[in-house]
């Protein structure tokens, strides 16, 4: 029942998260990324317990995320990948900057469906990036068998699945292929939409992993919890230091510590293809993204409950297979709440 309930979570993504029994005082809406969704869910769970307070969140991806929060719909939007300078202009055109605050990070993964291969597959970065841009086309390419020696791999066409709508899962992908790949970097680019060279467009970190379930012979990317729940295949990716890594809380965790020291004070950075030993190199950063000058009327609230993510709620990180935020760079997000002016 548990396994259902948590399946179940994972197919609808809109959903006023925290809505419990009783009547609360307080609300806050949220939304945007769907690869903080799950997080998010505990997050605002384990609030409502301990604050009494309510969390609506709704998982329409980070593009949206940034775009109601920009419009104030949302008191707070949520982005796996910073916002760019047009962005930023038109959130200072409505009145303020944008503060960017880090809640979480976590493992973008190729996942596939290949039932004839039992063992997790072995992947680098340019193979990923050719498999992306439609070069390499088939599962039993050399390039793939030499990256997994001992493999029997099938003579079967591979097809291609990425998202559709603007996402931060993408751009966290994307902008991994274009520190390997010159080829994607000048012909393809980086944003969390792009014109993708083949493939077929699915809505959410949900929808990419339903249908490369659904598909035999497909790949795609999704965020790990999202491959660890609905039990899809996902594979090792060599990294900078051409280690094979496992996509985990620890392989993330170390691209961090590997980056840290090239943050800057915005806290917008990238994480991806890190140097740290051990790192898993498709790794990111969940943004919330709000006003620096907030209204009274919910300004508070908006900033307590960013506070107790980055503190308290960080316990909750590892049994949902995300890492927590290093403690250099929590210290760091404290100066960033401590400077949110709220209204009187």
């Amino acid at each position: 029942m548990k396994r259902f309930m948590i399946l179940l979570c994972l197919a609808l993504p809109i959903f006023a998260i925290g809505c419990g029994g009783g009547k609360s005082a307080k609300r806050l809406n949220a939304g945007g990324s769907t690869f903080v969704y799950p997080m998010m869910s505990k997050w605002a769970s384990e609030y409502e317990k301990a604050k009494g307070a309510q969390v609506n969140y709704q998982s329409i991806g980070s593009g949206g995320g940034i775009q109601q929060m920009t419009a104030k719909t949302f008191d707070f939007g949520c982005t796996d990948s910073p916002m760019n300078e047009e962005q930023l202009k038109k959130c200072l055109d409505n009145g303020s900057e944008a503060v960017h605050i880090p809640l979480v990070m976590g493992a973008v993964v190729p996942v596939y469906s290949l039932a004839e291969v039992k063992e997790p597959l072995r992947f680098s970065g340019p193979v990923l990036a050719d498999i992306f841009l439609g070069k390499i086309k088939k599962w039993d390419d050399k390039a793939l068998a030499d990256l997994n020696p001992g493999v029997t791999l099938p003579d079967k066409e591979i097809s291609v699945v990425h998202r559709s709508d603007g996402s931060g899962t993408t751009y966290i992908w994307v902008d991994y292929f274009a520190k390997v790949s010159p080829e994607w970097k000048t012909k393809v680019g980086v944003g969390t939409s792009v014109n993708w060279p083949t493939g077929i467009g699915q809505k959410s970190n949900e929808g990419v992993a339903g249908l490369v379930r659904r598909s035999p012979g497909s790949i795609g990317y999704v965020e790990l919890i999202y491959a660890i729940q609905t039990d899809i295949p996902y594979g090792v990716v060599k990294n900078r230091a051409g280690e094979f890594v496992k996509p985990s809380l620890e392989s993330v965790t170390a691209a961090a510590e590997g980056s840290l020291e090239n943050i800057p004070d915005d806290l917008r950075y990238s994480i991806t293809d890190s140097s740290g030993k051990g790192a898993y190199p498709i790794s990111g950063t969940v943004w919330a993204v709000v006003y620096g000058k907030l209204p009274a009327a919910k300004g508070k609230e908006v900033v307590d409950f960013l506070r107790w993510v980055t503190h308290e709620g960080q316990a909750f990180t590892k049994d949902l297979h995300y890492a927590p935020l290093p403690e250099g760079l929590v210290k760091r997000v404290e100066k960033k709440l401590d400077a949110i002016e709220v209204g009187k």
